[in-house]
């Protein structure tokens, strides 16, 4: 497998359900996400894109095809493959997520101590680090009341970025955020696939930051049927 190759599909097929109620949600997807690289997954609701994401992020067991995830085959790996590679990912969602009652600070440092062993001083510089990245320099010790939505998502995108995951995985990120605040999350992005090599798939309906993807997916009834950009 190519090394700048992060994820590759091959007849990824997917169901829901059991017996009579068992019902096929995705159909053939053969999909190929490189290094650096930022894909737009699009489609109407139903269409299979969150499915996507969650097999892709290890969150969902691969029942049928292949999923090669940075070089590993998903379709049978074990538990103890699956939380390690999901350790090299980073999650962003529609809701921010963040405790309430934790600063910026506390709530980015979670994002890496999913991963064991880390120094509890290394995670607050890393935590620093990914705040200043996302603008929030001045925020560390701000609880959540107290940021704009588009601060309290800059927050959970830090804290999907603190450990410097191989790829992010973004569930609607901008969809709750006005125009500028959309357009500054997924240069930031961007940006990081550019000097970092961070892939990301972003799931999104939010036409205002389509002109900044690099290849752009449709999913209608859980098959690709539209393809814009090469990769």
């Amino acid at each position: 497998m190519d090394s700048d190759v992060i994820v590759e599909t091959r007849g990824l097929n997917h169901w829901f359900g059991e017996g009579e109620a068992r019902k096929q949600a995705l159909f053939d997807i053969d999909m190929t996400l490189r290094r650096g690289s930022l894909t737009v997954l699009m489609g109407p609701s139903g269409s299979g894109k969150t499915t996507v994401l969650t097999l892709l992020g290890c969150l969902r067991g691969v029942q049928d095809g292949t999923v090669r995830l940075m070089g590993h085959e998903l379709n049978g790996a074990g538990e103890t493959e699956l939380t390690r590679l999901r350790q090299r990912l980073g999650f962003i969602f529609q809701s921010h997520n963040l405790h309430e009652s934790l600063t910026a600070m506390q709530n980015v440092i979670m994002g890496i101590q999913v991963r064991p062993g880390v120094p509890d001083d290394l995670a607050k510089r890393a935590a620093a680090r990914a705040l200043g990245l996302v603008g929030l320099s001045e925020r560390l010790d701000y609880l959540p009341a107290n940021l704009s939505g588009g601060q309290k998502q800059r927050v959970a995108v830090a804290r999907a970025l603190v450990g410097n995951p191989t790829m992010v995985l973004a569930d609607e990120p901008t969809a709750a955020l006005d125009k500028d605040s959309a357009g500054t999350i997924v240069d930031m992005l961007k940006r990081l696939g550019a000097e970092r090599g961070t892939t990301t798939l972003l799931v999104t309906h939010d036409n205002r930051i389509l002109d900044r993807a690099d290849r752009i997916l449709t999913l209608e009834d859980g098959r690709i049927v539209a393809t814009k950009g090469n990769l």
